[in-house]
C-alpha cells in the first residue's frame, strides 16, 4: 500500500505542534542562586489560550498512529505477535535512549554541582514526554480487535464509550474533595477517540468531504458548548487553575482532537499539493521518519539550552526571565531557530549509522558495466535487462539467459523488439 501524503503531513503537523507548543508556554526563570524553576506565560497571558488549540495536537498524533497501525497491520503477512514486537520496538528503543543518556547527564550534572532545583525540574521535564508510551502502546497492543469493531459497528458506536468515560472523570474531577486524585483512567479513553478515527479512516470510512466537515463542524459545536459549560479555555494546563484539559484529557481535549481531524482532512487537497514540492516533501518526510525522537528530545534540548546558557550568569530575554508579556514572547521567538538547530542535530546523532532506511546503489541507466553487461546473472543485487539497447522504448522485455549460452544473449542483444 502507497503511504498517505496527507495523513504524513498531519503527524508533521502534530510534532510540530507539540514541539512548538511546549517551547513556547515552558518558560525557565533563572533565580538568585544560579537555578531554574518553571513559569508559564498562559498564567500572565490568559488572551494565549485560543493559540493552544493550534499546537495542542497530541490527538492528531493517536489519530495518525492509528492510521499507521492499520496500514501496517494489513500489510503484515506474519503472525501478531512478531508486529507487535515490530511495532513495540520502534517505539521503546528511542525511550530506552533517552533514559539512559539522561541519566549520564544528571551524573555529570550532580558533579559538576549543579543546583538540586534544577536537576529536579530537569529530570521532570525530561521524562515528562513519556506518559504518552502507556496509552499509545496499549492502544496499539489493541489494534486487531479494535478495527474489527469498527468494521463491524461503525467508529460512532465504537467511540462512544470511550467519550462516556472521559465525561465521567470530568464528572468526578468536579465532584471529589481537594487533595482526593482521581485515577486517570480517561488518559486511554480520551485518546482512543483519535486512534479509532485513524483505523477508521484506513480502511476507507472517512473518505469524502461529508464526513471529514462532519467532523470539523461536530467536534467545534461541541468545543463551543464545552467552553459555555465553564470548562477552562485553554487546551493545556496552566498553573493556578483548577481543573485542566490535558492532565487528565478532558472532553474539551476530545472534542478538540475531532476537530483537528476533520479540519485537517479537509485540507486534504492543500497538503497534496503542498507535498508536490521537494522540500516540503523532504521535510514531511524526515519528520515522519523521526517522529518519536523528535518527541522524546524536544523537552531535554529545551532545559540544556537554559541550563548551559545559564551557566554565563546573565539571565538572557526570552531563555531566562519571567513570562510575563508579549515582549518574553517575541524575545522567545527568536530562541527557536537555535533550539531546533539543536534538536535536529540531537536527533541526527540518535538515528546513527544503524538507520532503517538502507541507501540504494545507485544504477546507472545508461552505458557503465551494469548496461554493457546486458542479461547476464551477476552477483549482488538483482538487476534488470535495459531494454533501451533493444529498440523501441515504449516497449520493455526482461529476459533471463544463462551465462554459458551466448546463442541466447546474441538473440536477447541483437533481435529487434
Amino acid at each position: 500500500m502507497s503511504r498517505d501524503r496527507a495523513v504524513d503531513a498531519l503527524r508533521a503537523y502534530a510534532i510540530g505542534g507539540v514541539v512548538l507548543g511546549h517551547w513556547l508556554v515552558t518558560g525557565l526563570v533563572l533565580t538568585g542562586d544560579g537555578g531554574l524553576r518553571q513559569a508559564s506565560p498562559l498564567a500572565a497571558m490568559p488572551g494565549l489560550a485560543p493559540v493552544t488549540w493550534l499546537v495542542q495536537t497530541l490527538g492528531l498524533f493517536f489519530f495518525a498512529a492509528g492510521f499507521g497501525s492499520a496500514r501496517s497491520l494489513a500489510r503484515h503477512r506474519g503472525g501478531w505477535g512478531g508486529w507487535l514486537a515490530r511495532r513495540t520496538r520502534r517505539l521503546l528503543l528511542p525511550a530506552v535512549a533517552l533514559l539512559g543518556t539522561g541519566a549520564a547527564v544528571l551524573l555529570a550534572a550532580t558533579v559538576l554541582g549543579a543546583p538540586d532545583d534544577t536537576l529536579a525540574l530537569g529530570l521532570r521535564l525530561a521524562v515528562s514526554p513519556l506518559w504518552f508510551l502507556a496509552p499509545l502502546l496499549l492502544l496499539v497492543a489493541s489494534s486487531g480487535p479494535l478495527r474489527a469493531a469498527v468494521r463491524r459497528w461503525g467508529v460512532a458506536r465504537c467511540a462512544l464509550p470511550a467519550v462516556a468515560v472521559v465525561a465521567a472523570s470530568d464528572v468526578a474531577v468536579r465532584l471529589v474533595p481537594d487533595g482526593v486524585t482521581v485515577p486517570p483512567v480517561s488518559v486511554v479513553a480520551a485518546w482512543a477517540v483519535p486512534y479509532l478515527l485513524g483505523l477508521a479512516h484506513a480502511d476507507g470510512r472517512l473518505a469524502g468531504r461529508r464526513a471529514a466537515a462532519l467532523l470539523a463542524v461536530g467536534g467545534g459545536g461541541t468545543l463551543a458548548v464545552l467552553l459555555a459549560l465553564g470548562y477552562p479555555a485553554s487546551a493545556v494546563g496552566v498553573p493556578g487553575v483548577g481543573m485542566s484539559n490535558l492532565n487528565p484529557p478532558s472532553l474539551l481535549a476530545v472534542a478538540l482532537a475531532v476537530t483537528q481531524v476533520g479540519l485537517g482532512l479537509l485540507a486534504r487537497p492543500g497538503w497534496e499539493r503542498l507535498l508536490t514540492r521537494p522540500l516540503p516533501a523532504r521535510v514531511v518526510a524526515t519528520m515522519n521518519r523521526d517522529a518519536v525522537r523528535i518527541y522524546l528530545w524536544h523537552q531535554p534540548v529545551l532545559v540544556a539550552v537554559t541550563a548551559l546558557t545559564a551557566r554565563s550568569g546573565m539571565a538572557l530575554p526570552g531563555l531566562h526571565t519571567a513570562p510575563d508579556g508579549p515582549a518574553w514572547l517575541l524575545a522567545r521567538c527568536c530562541w527557536l531557530p537555535l533550539l531546533a538547530a539543536t534538536l535536529v542535530t540531537v536527533v541526527r546523532g540518535g538515528r546513527g549509522t544503524g538507520s532503517t532506511a538502507r541507501r540504494a546503489r545507485p544504477v546507472r541507466p545508461g552505458g557503465g558495466a551494469l548496461a554493457d553487461r546486458s542479461a547476464e546473472c551477476v552477483p549482488g543485487p538483482a538487476q534488470v535487462y535495459d531494454h533501451r539497447r533493444s529498440g523501441r522504448a515504449d516497449l520493455q522485455e526482461v529476459i533471463a539467459v544463462r551465462d554459458s549460452d551466448p546463442p541466447s544473449r546474441g538473440r536477447a542483444d541483437g533481435q529487434p523488439r
